[in-house]
């Protein structure tokens, strides 16, 4: 009478009625889902007692929330017993604890127990999947396919993001071989097209889904499109195909989330302030979407507007931070500086901090109002040590700006007393050049160097500053080199490279990168070098036309204008 009793309360159990677990549903919805039968339960009778008292422990130790000791109870009796539906069950638990080596293990057991179970098999092919075991997972799903249960070849082909080229092509080829089969299955017409997408071939991976004649009618599908003509450079063609999806779909905000997004991209202002107000419509306490709105309407300058949302996240005590640091530029852009200041002194962690520390900064230095400035960063300083070192560099930075060139110089010697960061050094290393003082900058550079032998910025900082020193340009050339060889894509480097090869006469390669540094960085003292380079290789007209084009972004460049009347100069000269 014991057991049986033991088996009768282990019933609900084993047919799957317990409430407490809650399984977790696959990353990437299936694009189809037929519906599938679930095969009736077998009898618990035929279980021993011993693993009736383990399996009841571990029901009472989920509904008490100890769901690894469930998890250990089910998986180890699920192996002692060799029974489907404990296997099942320990699987299902594994799955929503997202223990993924035991839901692994589990999933291939109830799969060997059940294997003409569509469930079982398509358990063991996730699970396959994301442990990079592909051919496998293939195999199994395929057998879901010719079964018609719910399939996930999407998923499958998303697995193969993390893997080789190599495994891509081989499930391309089977994508192919089953296509032959279903020529008209939108999941594996959408697997592949991921699996084109991850090769890099965007244009074919379109073709093959737009073809379908039901490519826009689900929403996985419809964002795919989206993405693929986004990255063909045709965002403007998936407007038609997301407003279609979204007028489908209206309560799946993912979708009105991306398409909101392309109307921003494609400065639709107006338009995507409509899908975040019907989203926030839906979605009444989601204060990331107020936050959005606030931003939306600031970039379409209607600051009142703005002003509101900011003001009702702070009232919800809601992303606080961000909603004063936002309110704060709210705030300057409507003229009133001393509420500005206010809501930056009232960011007090996050992201913004330190962004909302530079504009309280900018406000005061360009007020003159430089003890108030020194007041504030050393309070925060103190209230904040691990942003000391920025909070040095916003300040010292903002004094340099202002002309305040000694109060800077002063600022940094503090700061490295303090501190001793190889950021305040670099600082004052460019201090110490602004002050023709090359003694501390080479030694500042080179107490960066010594710590971090590898630094390119350090590297070509003292490269650069030793090419005018008499006597030190083959030295300059070799730490100059050493930084585009650990950099090569720096746009100073390149120029200091460029004008190193300049002062060694080898115009040809002067050219070349300082070429090369113009278009990455089009800045007056590169134009200036450029255009000296171009000179001296009888290129002067297009020198001229450098230089006429760096004049309009920066007409009181010192040094291109110097350059230009030296050279200018020599030519009438002559």
């Amino acid at each position: 009478m014991k057991k049986k009793l033991l088996v009768l309360a282990l019933l609900s159990v084993l047919t799957g009625c317990s409430s407490w677990i809650q399984p977790k549903q696959p990353s990437i919805e299936p694009v189809i889902a037929p519906v599938t039968q679930t095969p009736a339960p077998n009898s618990a009778s035929d279980l021993d007692t011993e693993t009736l008292y383990s399996l009841l422990t571990a029901e009472i130790a989920g509904l008490r929330s100890q769901f690894h000791v469930a998890l250990d109870n089910y998986t180890s009796e699920a192996s002692k017993t060799q029974n489907a539906q404990i296997a099942e069950r320990a699987f299902n638990i594994a799955d929503s604890l997202g223990e993924e080596q035991n839901a692994l293990d589990n999933a291939l057991l109830w799969a060997q127990l059940a294997p003409n179970d569509v469930k079982a098999q398509r358990a063991a092919a996730i699970y396959l999947a994301r442990t990079g075991r592909l051919d496998d997972a293939m195999e199994r799903m395929e057998f879901v396919l010719r079964n018609e249960g719910e399939t996930n070849f999407d998923f499958l082909a998303l697995s193969a993001a993390q893997t080789s080229s190599k495994t891509r092509q081989y499930l391309l080829k089977n994508f192919d071989a089953l296509l032959l089969r279903h020529p008209q299955n939108l999941q594996i017409i959408f697997g592949k097209a991921l699996l084109l997408e991850q090769e890099g071939d965007n244009k074919t991976a379109y073709s093959i889904l737009r073809r379908h004649p039901q490519s826009t009618t689900t929403n996985a599908t419809a964002l795919m499109l989206a993405r693929l003509l986004h990255k063909l450079e045709r965002t403007e063609e998936s407007l038609p195909i997301l407003r279609k999806a979204v007028e489908a779909n209206p309560e799946d905000n993912q979708l009105r989330m991306f398409y909101a997004r392309v109307l921003i991209e494609l400065n639709q202002l107006e338009s995507a302030r409509t899908q975040f107000l019907e989203m926030l419509l839906r979605n009444p306490e989601d204060d990331d979407l107020r936050l959005s709105l606030a931003l939306i309407n600031m970039d379409m300058e209607a600051w009142v507007e703005a002003k509101t949302y900011l003001e009702d996240l702070i009232n919800r005590e809601s992303l606080t931070d961000s909603a004063h640091y936002y309110l704060g530029r709210t705030h300057e852009e409507l003229q009133d500086l001393e509420q500005a200041l206010i809501s930056y002194d009232l960011v007090r962690d996050g992201a913004n901090y330190l962004p909302a520390q530079y504009r309280y900064a900018e406000i005061l230095l360009q007020q003159k109002q430089f003890d108030q400035v020194s007041r504030h960063f050393a309070r925060e300083r103190r209230s904040h040590p691990n942003d000391a070192v920025d909070l040095y560099l916003i300040e010292i930075e903002g004094l340099n700006r202002q002309g305040e060139t000694e109060r800077a110089w002063q600022l940094a010697n503090q700061g490295i007393d303090e501190t001793l960061d190889q950021k305040l050094y670099y600082t004052r290393a460019m201090l110490a050049d602004a002050r023709k003082d090359l003694k501390q900058l080479e030694a500042d550079l080179r107490h960066i160097l010594e710590k971090e032998p590898e630094n390119s910025m350090a590297l070509n900082a003292l490269g650069y500053s030793l090419l005018d020193i008499e006597g030190r340009l083959e030295e300059a050339g070799q730490l100059i080199i050493k930084a585009h060889e650990l950099d090569p894509e720096d746009a100073a480097t390149l120029d200091s490279l460029g004008w190193y090869y300049y002062k060694t006469n080898q115009l040809n390669k002067a050219e070349e990168y300082l070429r090369q540094a113009f278009t990455a960085y089009p800045d007056a003292e590169v134009a200036a070098h450029l255009g000296e380079a171009l000179w001296a290789l009888n290129k002067k007209r297009e020198a001229k036309r450098i230089w006429a084009q760096a004049l309009k972004t920066q007409p009181d460049n010192k040094l291109l204008q110097d350059t230009m009347q030296r050279l200018l100069e020599t030519k009438e000269s002559k």
